[in-house]
């Protein structure tokens, strides 16, 4: 939030502020999702808007399928699924609205 308020490219920004929903692939319901930014930014002479999502990056790639079956196991498994299914509503919004939908990690931030 540090870098948004201190960027002179970002004109406006906001968090959690906007829903998208979502099917959920475990139990077939509507959910809502609620990306953590909507950022408004110039890019050279164009504005640009940006929906972003702040995750480790360990989220992004599906668990080990060859591991032992754990408790631990299962909720990486489901926690994957729900975030798929999450960002698959979020770039099908984005791609309506002439948007971009990134996610976020600390490599991208830079810790």
């Amino acid at each position: 939030m540090v870098h948004f308020d201190r960027n002179e490219n970002i004109l406006e920004w906001s968090s959690e502020e906007f829903a998208i929903p979502y099917r959920s692939p475990f139990d077939g319901k509507t959910h809502r999702y609620y990306p953590d930014f909507l950022v408004k930014c110039k890019v050279g002479q164009e504005t640009k808007i940006i929906l972003i999502e702040v995750k480790p990056s360990k989220y992004l790639k599906p668990p080990n399928r060859n591991r032992k079956k754990t408790k631990s196991y299962l909720y990486e498994v489901r926690e994957y699924g729900r975030n798929t299914a999450k960002w698959e509503a979020a770039k099908k919004v984005c791609d309506h609205k002439g948007w971009r939908f990134d996610v976020w990690t600390e490599h991208t931030i830079g810790f």
